[in-house]
Order: C-alpha cells, then sequence, then structure tokens
C-alpha cells in the first residue's frame, strides 16, 4: 500500500487526538468501572474496525485484510501481556484510583517505544530479506517456550525489577509513598522520584520484552509499516480499558498460552515459507484471508476451552471444599 507523507502525518494527528480525548476525559484520577471500561473498550474495537473498513474502501482488500489480521494478533498477544501488568500493580501496591493513569502513561511509552521497534523492523527487512529466517525461527522457538511454560503449571512467583529500572531508582531516589499523581516531590531536600512514575516506567519498559514477540508476529502478516503501526496503535490504546473489563476473567483463560503459541508458530512457518518464496524455491505462501481464518479461530477455540475448563475446575474445587458429611448425604 503507497502512504504519503501526508496521510502518515494525519493518521498521526488523528491517533494523538483520540489519546489526548482519551486522557481528557480520564484526567481525574478514580476507580474505574466496569460499565466505563466496558463502554470505552467498544469504542476502541469500533474506532479500529472503522479504520480498517476505511482501508477497504480508500485502500484495497489487502491492505484491510492485514490490518485486520495484525490487529487481533495484538491484540491477542496484549491480553497475555495484562497478567505481567496485574503483576507489576500488585508489586507496588498501586491504590485503585491511579491505575488508569499508570496505564495510560505506560502504554504511552510502550507506543513510542513501539514505534521506534517498527521502523528499525522495517528498516532491515528492506535490506535483508533474509531476516523472514530469523523471524520466522525465533517465532517458532517463542511458541515452543510458550508451550514449556503452560505445561510447567507452576505458580507465578511475581514480577522482578530489571536492572535499568533499579539503576534509575538508585539515581533519583524513590519516595516512600505516593503523591496523588505527581511524578517528582522534594523529600529531604532533594527531588525523588514517585512510585507512580516508577510503576509508569516498569510498564512501558517491560513492553520492550512484548515487543520481541509481537512486532515479529505482525511483520509475519504484513510488511506494511503503515498497517504494522496502526494496527500496534489501536491494540494497545484500547488495552487500559480491557485491563479493567476483564482484569477478574484472565486466570480463566487458562488455555491462553497454548492459543498464542499456535498463532506464533503458525505465523512462524508462514514467515519462512514467505522468505523461501523470495528467494526462488517453489513453495506455496499462506494467504492473508487464511491467516485470518486460523488467527480467528485459534482465538475462538482456545477461549471456549479455556471457559469450560474453569467451570470444571470451579465445581471440582467447590466439592473438595465441601464438609464430607454433605458430600456423603
Amino acid at each position: 500500500m503507497d502512504v504519503s507523507l501526508t496521510l502518515w502525518v494525519i493518521t498521526i494527528v488523528g491517533l494523538c487526538a483520540l489519546i489526548g480525548a482519551d486522557f481528557f476525559i480520564g484526567r481525574k484520577p478514580h476507580d474505574v468501572s466496569i460499565k466505563e471500561a466496558g463502554i470505552w473498550t467498544v469504542v476502541w474495537i469500533v474506532l479500529a474496525a472503522l479504520f480498517g473498513i476505511g482501508l477497504l474502501i480508500w485502500g484495497n482488500s489487502q491492505a484491510a485484510g492485514e490490518f485486520f489480521a495484525g490487529y487481533i494478533t495484538e491484540k491477542s498477544l496484549s491480553v497475555d501481556n495484562l497478567f505481567v501488568f496485574i503483576l507489576i500493580m500488585a508489586k507496588f501496591s498501586v491504590p485503585s484510583h491511579l491505575q488508569q493513569r499508570v496505564l495510560l502513561i505506560g502504554v504511552l511509552i510502550a507506543l513510542v517505544l513501539r514505534a521506534i521497534f517498527i521502523a528499525a523492523g522495517a528498516a532491515i527487512i528492506a535490506s535483508f530479506s533474509w531476516v523472514f529466517y530469523i523471524f520466522g525461527a525465533f517465532l517458532i522457538y517463542t511458541a515452543w517456550k510458550l508451550i514449556q511454560e503452560a505445561r510447567a503449571d507452576e505458580e507465578e512467583e511475581g514480577w522482578e525489577e530489571n536492572k535499568i529500572l533499579k539503576s534509575i531508582e538508585k539515581k533519583f531516589g524513590v519516595a516512600d509513598k505516593y503523591h496523588g499523581t505527581k511524578l517528582f516531590v522534594v523529600q529531604a531536600g532533594k527531588k525523588v522520584m514517585t512510585p507512580l512514575l516508577v510503576v509508569m516506567l516498569a510498564i512501558g519498559m517491560t513492553d520492550i520484552l512484548f515487543a520481541m514477540d509481537s512486532i515479529p508476529a505482525i511483520f509475519g502478516l504484513t510488511q506494511d509499516p503503515y498497517i504494522v503501526f496502526t494496527a500496534n496503535a489501536f491494540a494497545l490504546m484500547g488495552l487500559r480499558q480491557l485491563y479493567f473489563l476483564i482484569g477478574g476473567l484472565l486466570r480463566k483463560l487458562v488455555h491462553l498460552s497454548y492459543g498464542l503459541s499456535v498463532i506464533l508458530g503458525f505465523i512462524g512457518i508462514k514467515l519462512v515459507l514467505h522468505a523461501l518464496h523470495e528467494n526462488g524455491v517453489g513453495v506455496p505462501e499462506i494467504s492473508i484471508p487464511v491467516s485470518l481464518g486460523v488467527i480467528c479461530g485459534v482465538l475462538v477455540i482456545t477461549t471456549i476451552t479455556s471457559l469450560i475448563a474453569s467451570k470444571k475446575q470451579a465445581e471440582a474445587e467447590a466439592v473438595a471444599d465441601r464438609p464430607k458429611d454433605d458430600i456423603e448425604a
């Protein structure tokens, strides 16, 4: 898809306007209700759908198909990322009324970092076609690693700060408590960071690790930087509301890792086939409609099997917790 500089500017300005409106509406710290989160989740999904329809009308069917495939893939990978966000919030004991501000700024940091990753990835792909082999192999490895982690059946140990974040905290110092929405305060005559800023940095920096598999995954569906960027933007911008909407339901998606591993493995194979095709090897390529069908099908099946398994587990735990006399009766 041929994208002019003007369209890039209009798109970025439009996305900034949407982010600004989101920030203005939620500027006052408050506890986000299920109703509010649900409404805004629907709004962001509708906006993404309208953007994809716009690509279909003013672009072409391939661009629209690539956008929807990329958006759904990034969205599903982002849902898995919410597990880590929950751990980070718990680690820093973030007050509930400040969590929406943390996620908004953290997602903005993630969006900027992903834009840099996307630009670098597009430049590498344009210069070295063999990078598809690396991306494909990495996704297949990631898929296998996800399966191993899912089968490990180990309790989550919690989230640990990385060395970069620890060095930042050591250099600037951290206040002993939250101070509303303030990012810096003066304590003992020294300007130090508040825990709120530390959490925001943690959310944004953690997304770098997430981008290591999500960016190659979407490049496996499209090599158009414009579609890669917009699909990531729409997937990330609705992540904050999704956190509050399905936060309590995440643990019921017990098979999500298996579903994501199948999707990543599928895209990895697609990348390898594409690389072989580009090098003159007579292998079939996987079309966007097939990719979109596989991704949606896997997510639907994963969701259904997860809910069934969670229901059975809850019933088994309920029976186990009942007194022995009640069971015999």
